[in-house]
């Protein structure tokens, strides 16, 4: 019996995914694509990767009911990490070449075009990282890799009352952007982590450490 923490990587068709279960298996996890519901429910965590169009995430995440499971397991305190566009669709809508298309909604605010004079954004920044982050625990001034035109250049929760306050970390390429978030058991990167080297695996590996925590 592994005494890894099981983390399903949710397998709805959104590119080349093996990576991130490389990355994760690196950082402890026993990591497994998957789109068996009853594994995805059962996992320590589960991880929301995408590449690609926002209306295409949707459209493929739909198929499965992907919205419904994030939703189970967040109500019941159960980790999330949506990584890239896997970030950007847990916000209420996203605005793509004129294409308004709705979100899981976990987060209000859209997903809009980044104000750059050369887009994508792609390859190496560094970020501002947000207090009282965890995912950042001992590389807040290392470099992560960005691939993406579109970003949340907003945060509009207001979260009250007992709850920890989110840790968002951002990033600026022509205008800020959010370049993670940690709110409870909710966490995203808008760069990929199974990409950034070695900062990245530190990244992934504080997640897969802080399963077993409670997140509120």
């Amino acid at each position: 019996m592994s005494s890894r923490p099981l983390v399903a990587v949710l397998d709805y068709g959104s590119g080349n995914v093996h990576s991130a279960v490389k990355a994760l298996a690196a950082a402890g996890a026993d990591a497994r694509l998957t789109a068996d519901r009853g594994l995805v429910m059962d996992a320590d965590g589960l991880v929301v990767p995408g590449v690609g169009a926002f209306s295409a995430v949707m459209a493929a995440l739909q198929k499965i009911r992907g919205g419904e499971l994030i939703d189970r397991r967040l109500a019941g305190g159960r980790p999330v990490l949506g990584i890239c566009v896997g970030m950007q669709v847990l916000f209420e809508h996203g605005v793509e070449r004129g294409v308004d298309t709705e979100g899981l909604g976990e987060w209000p605010g859209a997903v809009t075009e980044l104000d750059a004079p050369v887009l994508p954004h792609m390859g190496w920044n560094t970020v501002q990282v947000g207090e009282g982050s965890r995912l950042f625990t001992g590389i807040e001034d290392e470099r992560f890799y960005f691939v993406h035109s579109y970003g949340a250049q907003k945060w509009q929760l207001d979260v009250q009352g007992p709850f920890r306050q989110p840790a968002l970390t951002w990033c600026d390429y022509g205008t800020p952007f959010l370049a993670a978030v940690e709110n409870g058991p909710l966490a995203a990167t808008q760069f990929h982590p199974e990409k950034s080297g070695e900062a990245g695996i530190r990244l992934l590996s504080n997640w897969v450490q802080g399963l077993s925590r409670t997140n509120l």
